[in-house]
């Protein structure tokens, strides 16, 4: 098998696996969404910290000695922690429809933070892509009478997230096992607490449910290091478009699984921002094929 080949599957495997997982979290039994919150940070943190004794990575903890480090990933920390619990909830709350809008809006919300915060310049694929992002969305609070809370705290938090994880001389497993062991003691002690109460799931329902919760550090890292492994051997504009893979599963799960309401509104606000994402991925492909084509000229 090639290594491009071998690529692709990776990445495709990636995407299919976070456009799947509303499915896992609607199967784990829990009223309390912190509560499997707490396991997906628990159980991530143990499985990252095996890898890290398997691969040896005594790199890792160099992160606790520079302070301007450490600070990001407090605050990254908190960051994606807040978008899983926010996510997850929003799942059993019947709003899976809203998460496929959050991470589709996502990439289009990135290309603003990249003007605010990095200067970046807008072409013009990128100004109407951006443009009719917001009619879609502004017709969607409009149309079905609410705007889209949870489609933006998602978007919002995971582009925050990934602006502050460009900052950092890391790879994504060795940050997320950071991020994890940051905020693990405070999962660990809200599960303990609940033990305490009697009000946990853990340990009290059935065995299935059990390996549910134990298997969140799986399908958090697994994903995680398909893409990273994906993303070595194949073009960066191919992984912009196959990233689309997971919100398109998510909606049609919410709306043929879950049979959450998907109006004559949300087509339409769809569209315009299946629209901003063509014009927009179809914009960097030109103007990468343009930088190509001219080094090659270069060259010549």
């Amino acid at each position: 098998m090639s290594k491009v080949l071998k690529g692709y599957l990776m990445a495709i495997g990636a995407f299919i696996i976070w456009g799947v997982l509303p499915l896992y979290w609607k199967a784990v039994n829990s009223s309390d969404s912190f509560e499997v919150l707490s396991h997906r940070i628990v159980w991530s943190c143990v499985l990252l910290w095996a890898v890290s004794l398997l691969l040896n990575r005594k790199s890792l903890f160099e992160a606790f000695k520079k302070r301007s480090t450490l600070i990001t990933l407090i605050v990254s920390s908190l960051l994606i922690s807040l978008n899983w619990v926010v996510y997850i909830f929003a799942v059993n709350a019947g709003f899976t429809v809203q998460c496929s809008l959050g991470y589709y809006i996502n990439p289009l919300l990135n290309v603003v933070l990249g003007i605010i915060f990095f200067n970046e310049k807008l072409d013009l694929s990128g100004k109407i892509a951006v443009g009719l992002a917001c009619i879609g969305v502004l017709y969607l609070t409009v149309g079905y009478g609410s705007f889209p809370y949870i489609s933006f705290v998602l978007a919002g938090t995971f582009g925050f997230y990934g602006m502050l994880k460009k900052r950092l001389a890391m790879d994504s497993l060795n940050s997320l096992f950071v991020e994890t062991l940051l905020v693990g003691p405070l999962a660990l002690g809200y599960l303990l607490f609940l033990e305490m109460n009697g009000n946990a799931y853990f340990l009290h329902d059935t065995g299935l449910n059990d390996f549910l919760f134990l298997f969140a550090g799986v399908v958090t890292t697994v994903p995680l290091f398909l893409y990273n492994e994906g993303a070595k051997h194949i073009p960066y504009s191919t992984m912009g478009f196959l990233q689309y893979i997971g919100p398109s599963l998510m909606l049609l799960i919410g709306v043929f699984f879950f049979g959450e309401d998907f109006t004559s509104s949300h087509a339409i606000s769809f569209g315009f921002i299946w629209s901003a994402l063509a014009i927009y991925s179809g914009g960097k492909i030109i103007a990468a094929r343009k930088i190509k084509k001219a080094s090659l000229e270069e060259v010549v």
